[in-house]
């Protein structure tokens, strides 16, 4: 009788059901780091699974599918809103990781979904640079502000000195790093021009394109523009009870915060910058949104933007994107 496993990630454990027989014959909750992925590959061993399947939300999947790749087994990701159809469809009640895991494990095995393909060694190096890249300019950032700090009132020099050349440290390694995401860009035909298109569109400079690039490579080339979107975290969550709507409307911020953070910049900019975003910002506002709510739909419209450049190779054209949605 085939096994089918179903994984339910989120960010510090996930949740596996194991399926034979139309009937979940074990559960396991594992740790969110390679230890946790060694002991579930453990398992899986013994059960020897025909298809393992997981959704492709946030930024938590990916070192796991690879992983079980990895270590031979066959791993099938799919796109959260088919999960989400699926759970409809059998008028799923109950939502919570341990649930989500069997109504995937259920999944794999009545629909069999195709495997999975992990992205290029490569993309997968990208990625890995641009997050680290990040790392790295917040660690630079908050040694400015205590070197600043530090530097109105009385404080040895030799702590000064010692800020002044951890920053110049970090300003080294970020230069290294981001050379070598460039050479990997532009030694592929495709990314490279993807790159100059991106860095086309006002607000996206160098450093921004990298980063945005290194997260999209990554993903399901199938995915619409409002399931990145939801992927990053920029989808906005109401909060309802019956008819009325109880408090502000906030983005969920439950993605890919690497996303979210290579996008801020370029949308402020963009919205000095570019007519377009300028006009749609100053509506926004204008209608009783707040800066800083209408600076995440610019946001959110430039990410729909570029996600389209990413699939199609073609110009950013901001014309397409802002108008005003009343």
């Amino acid at each position: 009788m085939s096994v089918f496993v179903g994984i339910d990630i989120s960010a510090k454990t996930f949740d596996v059901a194991i399926r034979s027989d139309k009937k979940i014959k074990k559960t396991f909750t594992f740790t969110q780091d390679t230890s946790g992925f060694a002991k579930a590959a453990k398992a899986f061993s013994k059960y020897k699974p025909a298809l393992i399947v997981m959704e492709a939300t946030g930024i938590y999947y990916l070192d796991l599918a690879v992983f079980l790749v990895n270590e031979g087994f066959r791993v099938a990701v799919i796109n959260p809103v088919i999960s989400k159809r699926f759970a409809e469809l059998k008028l799923s009640q109950v939502k919570t990781d341990a649930a989500d895991a069997a109504l995937l494990a259920e999944y794999a095995e009545v629909m069999n979904p195709s495997p999975w393909v992990p992205p290029k060694p490569e993309l997968l190096a990208l990625k890995d640079i641009g997050r680290q890249v990040n790392r790295l300019t917040k660690d630079k950032v908050k040694a400015k502000n205590r070197l600043h700090a530090l530097q109105s009132k009385t404080s040895p020099g030799i702590l000064i000195e010692d800020l002044q050349e951890s920053i110049e440290a970090y300003e080294r390694r970020v230069i290294r790093l981001t050379d070598a995401a460039l050479k990997i860009i532009h030694d592929d035909e495709k990314l490279a021009l993807i790159y100059s298109c991106f860095i086309a569109a006002k607000g996206v400079a160098q450093t921004s394109a990298i980063a945005i690039l290194a997260e999209l490579v990554v993903l399901p080339s199938d995915m619409k523009a409002k399931q990145v979107s939801r992927y990053s975290g920029l989808d906005v969550r109401i909060s309802q009870s019956g008819s009325s709507v109880k408090g502000v409307s906030r983005i969920s911020k439950a993605g890919n915060v690497y996303l979210r953070s290579a996008l801020f910049m370029p949308a402020m900019s963009a919205s000095q910058h570019d007519p377009n975003a300028k006009h749609f910002k100053e509506q926004l506002v204008e209608r009783g949104k707040t800066k800083l709510q209408a600076n995440v739909a610019v946001m959110r419209k430039y990410l729909t933007g570029l996600w389209a450049v990413y699939q199609s190779a073609q110009p950013f054209d901001s014309s397409k994107l802002f108008y005003f949605e009343g």
